[in-house]
């Protein structure tokens, strides 16, 4: 009797989740939908890169950044201590392209991590209106930063996100990144960001587009300079400090590939996933088991039960995914995503708590060629 209604509980939540996620993402306007003013004012926009080892993708990238249609706007790139070709394809840029500037890093300062200190420093050398603070390898259309600039002056914003397409060459990760983003919003509630009196923050490393004087209200990146997840806590920064904050869809306007693989993207989320909880092991334990619980079991379970209502049960939460899955806007899923979800949580949950457990075995996260104590990162938690 008690696993019926376990059953029940967990058929209900995949409901009311799916209801609950559908009628929260429609919220979130689409950015390609943002239609541009005749009478627009251009403020002075500095776009600040860092960049470091980015030679796969980089010069597409630049490439449609340096031909954005807003006539008024210059990009920092800044170089830290890239030892690939990335110093090689940055010169070719800077003669090209009158708005760049290139800015050279040959040492890290004690007290940060390279990405939150190369772009602090992007900040340090520019003194525009604006700033966009974007990822290496994100390609943007030609109208983009009109666009979030004519967004941000009609609702007189203080801080605009963009959840970019992100996209694989892999099929298993892109099966994968479906639930991550699911799981994502659960967590973040982008939706709630716009209102002043949620706690619900955002930021995402691909477009952080904010006023110069709402960064320095937010502390600057010398707030969270040991932080992993440094878009993130600018985002809970920059909402903490009273600042306007809003969060669009970027579909066709932004996009990259985070992860060109499965095994990639399960490395490269394991040195900063623990930070996600705010390096509690706890946390990191409970989300580990609720997404093992909600997740993971619940489909397996009842349809090897062999017991036919408990296979309907099974049915009615299938059905709840793939609604959930292939209405969401900008989830990009596709149907056979749906039988992937417990193993791309049991994914997810794995890199929590092998992240959790090697950070805390080795008491502190490798990052690039450098070690930083837990003790120390807990302080920017």
């Amino acid at each position: 009797m008690l696993f019926l209604y376990n059953s029940l509980l967990i058929t209900v939540f995949w409901v009311l989740l799916a209801l609950y996620l559908l009628i929260n993402s429609y919220k979130i306007r689409f950015l390609k939908k943002i239609g541009i003013s005749d009478n627009l004012v251009t403020p002075a926009v500095a776009v600040i890169i860092a960049v470091r080892n980015e030679e796969a993708a980089l010069e597409k990238a630049l490439e449609s950044i340096c031909n954005l249609n807003y006539c008024n706007y210059r990009i920092l790139l800044v170089n830290d201590r890239s030892t690939d070709r990335t110093a090689e394809i940055l010169e070719k840029f800077e003669p090209k392209f009158p708005q760049v500037t290139i800015i050279n890093i040959d040492e890290l300062r004690h007290g940060w991590l390279g990405k939150s200190h190369a772009l602090y420093q992007g900040y340090r050398n520019s003194t525009e209106e604006w700033l966009l603070f974007t990822d290496a390898d994100v390609v943007f259309t030609p109208d983009t930063l009109t666009k979030a600039i004519t967004y941000c002056s009609q609702q007189q914003l203080d801080h605009l996100v963009l959840l970019p397409h992100i996209h694989s060459r892999s099929a298993a990760l892109n099966s994968v990144l479906a639930t991550f983003k699911i799981m994502f919003d659960v967590q973040y509630r982008p939706w709630a960001a716009k209102n002043p009196h949620s706690d619900a923050s955002i930021g995402m490393g691909a477009f952080n587009l904010v006023k110069r004087t709402a960064y320095e209200a937010a502390g600057t990146h010398v707030r969270f300079s040991l932080h992993p997840n440094d878009d993130l806590k600018l985002g809970e920064c920059i909402k903490s400090s009273g600042c306007r904050q809003d969060v669009l869809y970027g579909d066709e306007q932004i996009q990259y590939e985070w992860y060109d693989s499965l095994n990639a993207f399960i490395n490269g989320l394991m040195k900063n996933a623990f930070s996600s909880v705010n390096y509690s092991f706890s946390k990191a334990v409970i989300n580990s088991a609720g997404s093992l619980l909600f997740f993971v079991l619940p489909v397996p379970v009842l349809l090897l039960s062999g017991d036919s209502g408990q296979q309907c049960l099974a049915a009615i939460i299938l059905l709840s995914q793939l609604a959930l899955y292939l209405l969401k806007p900008a989830l990009h899923a596709k149907w056979w995503y749906i039988p992937v979800i417990p193993f791309a949580a049991a994914v997810i949950s794995f890199i929590m708590l092998k992240s959790a457990i090697l950070t805390t075995w080795q008491k502190g996260i490798y990052w690039r060629e450098s070690f930083y104590p837990l003790s120390q990162l807990r302080k920017y938690k």
